[in-house]
C-alpha cells in the first residue's frame, strides 16, 4: 500500500506556516536569538523561540486567556489546523481519523509557574493533570476535534518521527483512513537546565557538523502531516504532496544520552529505512540529518552516513541552525521541510559551517541550491537512548499515478 502526504503544517521559531518556513530557508533566516519568552535566569543563552507569547497565541487562536491551555498545545494548533485544511479533511465524520502526537516536556512550562500555587491553594489545579504529555495531545485533540484515535508518543527527540511511522502502520493495517502525525515542544526551565547540566548547550550560535561544534541550541516548534493512502486520497480527489516511501526505528541502547561511538543506530534505522523503500543509497538526493551539534551526534551520525554511503555521499545538512533542536518536534517538522524539499527540488543548507570534522570523508551542504528534481529525502531523527529514525519522502508523480 502506498501511503501518500496530502497536507502539512508547521511553526517554529521561523514563523508560523509553511510559506514562512520556506522563505526563511531559501533566504537563509535563522529564528536563533537570545531568550525572550521563556522566564529563567539562563537570558544569554541562543534558542529558537516561537516569537509570540503565550497571551498572543491565545488571541490569535481565539481561546480565552481564562482557559487553562499550555504552550506547547498553543504552538501545535496552527499547525495541525494547517495540516487538517490543506488536506481538506476539517468534515471528519464519515472517515476514520487518527491523531498521533510526540511531545516530552508536556505542561513543563506550567508546573514551573505554579508549582507554588499548587502548594498554597487550588486555583491553578486544571495545570497540574496538563502536565502530563497525554494531556497536551488531547487538548489538541479537542480543540481541533473530530478524531476517532487518539495517541501519544515519548521516545525523547524521536518521539514526532515515531509517531509518522506508527500512523503509517495505522492506515496499512486498517485500523484508521487517514492519520494526523506529528509533535510539539515548548521550551521550558526544566528543559534548558536539564540540557545544560550534560553540558550540551552552546553558547554562541550552533554549528553543526563542525569541527569546533560545542552543542545545541535548543528550540520550540510543531510539526504535523496528514498521511493516508494513495487510493484514498484519489478517491477524496486530493492531490498528494509527497509520498511517505520508507521508514524505519534502530535502538542501539548504547547510552542514555549518546549515540554509540561507531553510530550502529543511526547506520541500521538508515539501512532499514532505504529496504523499506525498496531504495538503493544512490538513489538518496538529500540527507536531512538530525545534526545537534553536540560533539558526540555529529561525529557518530557522520560515520554511520559514511558507512551506509561510501564515497558516495548525498549532500548533507542540518537545519537545527535556523531553528534551534525542537527536540520532540523535530522529527516532524523536519520531515514538512523534506516535503518542501522535495515539492520545490531544494536543498535547505546548513549554517554556521567553517571546518570539517577530521575524521569524515564529507561537509555539509552550504551554498542554497536547486536541483532540477529531488525524488528522494532522508530524514534522521534520533533519541536519548538510542531510539534512532529515518524516514524518506519521495516526490509524488501526478503522470504515473
Amino acid at each position: 500500500m502506498e501511503i501518500v502526504i496530502t497536507g502539512a503544517g508547521a511553526v517554529s521559531a521561523l514563523g508560523i506556516g509553511k510559506a514562512e518556513t520556506y522563505n526563511s530557508l531559501l533566504n537563509r533566516r535563522s529564528g536563533v536569538e537570545v531568550i525572550k519568552y521563556l522566564k529563567t535566569s539562563h537570558t544569554y543563552l541562543p534558542v529558537g523561540e516561537v516569537k509570540y507569547s503565550n497571551e498572543e497565541l491565545h488571541e490569535m487562536l481565539n481561546i480565552p486567556q481564562s482557559e487553562a491551555c499550555i504552550r506547547s498545545s498553543l504552538i501545535a494548533i496552527p499547525a495541525v489546523n494547517e495540516a487538517v485544511r490543506q488536506a481538506k479533511i476539517e468534515d471528519r465524520s464519515e472517515l476514520k481519523v487518527a491523531f498521533l502526537s510526540g511531545i516530552t516536556v508536556g505542561g513543563m512550562d506550567k508546573a514551573e509557574e505554579y508549582y507554588a500555587d499548587f502548594l498554597n491553594n487550588d486555583s491553578k489545579n486544571a495545570y497540574i493533570d496538563l502536565n502530563d504529555c497525554g494531556s497536551c495531545t488531547e487538548q489538541i485533540a479537542d480543540c481541533c476535534g473530530g478524531f476517532q484515535m487518539v495517541s501519544t508518543i515519548v521516545t525523547a527527540c524521536s518521539s514526532s518521527a515515531n509517531t509518522i511511522m506508527m500512523g503509517a502502520d495505522l492506515i496499512k493495517t486498517g485500523h484508521a483512513d487517514i492519520v494526523v502525525a506529528g509533535g510539539c515542544e515548548c521550551l521550558s526551565r526544566y528543559h534548558v537546565n536539564g540540557f545544560n547540566t550534560l553540558m550540551i548547550l552552546d553558547k554562541e550560535l550552533c554549528k553543526p557538523f563542525d569541527r569546533d561544534r560545542t552543542g545545541i541550541n535548543l528550540g520550540e516548534g510543531a510539526g504535523y502531516i496528514v498521511l493516508e493512502s494513495a487510493k484514498n486520497a484519489k478517491k477524496r480527489n486530493v492531490a498528494p504532496l509527497a509520498i511517505l516511501s520508507g521508514y524505519y526505528n534502530a535502538c542501539d541502547a548504547f547510552h542514555t544520552t549518546a549515540s554509540s561511538p561507531n553510530g550502529l543506530g543511526p547506520y541500521l534505522a538508515m539501512k532499514g529505512a532505504l529496504e523499506n523503500a525498496g531504495l538503493n543509497p544512490e538513489d538518496i538526493n538529500y540527507l536531512n540529518a538530525h545534526g545537534t551539534g553536540t560533539l558526540n551526534n555529529d561525529l557518530t551520525e557522520g560515520m554511520a552516513i559514511m558507512q551506509l554511503f561510501g564515497e558516495n555521499i548525498p549532500p548533507v545538512a542540518s537545519i537545527k541552525a535556523f531553528t534551534g533542536h525542537t527536540t520532540s518536534a523535530a522529527g516532524a517538522f523536519e520531515a514538512v521541510v523534506s516535503i518542501l524539499a522535495v515539492q520545490n527540488n531544494f536543498l535547505p543548507v546548513n549554517l554556521n559551517f567553517k571546518n570539517r570534522i577530521e575524521e569524515l570523508n564529507f561537509s555539509p551542504l552550504t551554498a542554497s541550491e536547486h536541483l532540477p528534481t529531488v525524488k528522494h529525502v532522508l530524514s534522521n531523527s534520533f533519541g536519548f537512548g538510542g531510539n534512532d529514525s529515518t524516514i524518506i519522502f519521495s516526490k509524488f508523480d501526478n503522470i504515473k499515478h
